[in-house]
């Protein structure tokens, strides 16, 4: 069974040994990450980032035990849990899955995860236009026209890292 844990930032190893000496070693954590190109004092940096923030996947057998639950519940590290995993077993298990087939062979999700949709907006998380939010106008197979600001442009989708804007 999958349940989905909010740990406190930085403090992903710690809540992970914790959960390990807890449950034992059959105890498989899942966090998609991305890496994303930011310019830090002029220079291009890559860093990978945890595509769910501070949130993981966390699978054992015996995790549908109240008990269990309960005592997972108390873990350091833990902020808490999302209720209603049990219900919810399916759809985390299919975005696991797609999650999975995205990956490179770093581990990484690829740019072509997201389903893309016209005339939403986006930001870029990588290249020189990081942090810009930017119009989707029309899609092609390996290219979109997007709209910057007031400037109409064409991006290859492979080159560029983007995620949608709230």
């Amino acid at each position: 069974m999958w349940i989905v844990i909010k740990f406190e930032k930085n403090k992903l190893n710690f809540v992970m040994n914790n959960i390990k000496s807890t449950f034992g070693k059959d105890v498989k954590f899942y966090f998609p990450k991305v890496s994303v190109q930011k310019f830090k004092k002029r220079k291009l940096v890559e860093k990978e980032i945890n595509l769910l923030g501070d949130y993981i996947f966390l699978s054992h057998k015996y995790l549908y035990l109240e008990k269990n639950l309960h005592n997972l519940r108390f873990t350091k590290g833990i902020k808490y849990f999302l209720e209603g995993c049990k219900n919810s077993q399916k759809e985390i298990t299919d975005f696991i899955k797609h999650c999975k087939r995205e990956e490179n062979n770093k581990g990484q999700i690829s740019p072509g995860f997201l389903n893309i949709i016209l005339n939403k907006h986006y930001k870029f998380n990588s290249g020189p236009f990081s942090e810009k939010i930017f119009k989707i106008i029309s899609l092609q197979k390996n290219k979109i026209d997007i709209l910057l600001g007031n400037i109409k442009t064409t991006i290859n989708k492979k080159e560029f890292s983007f995620s949608p804007s709230f």
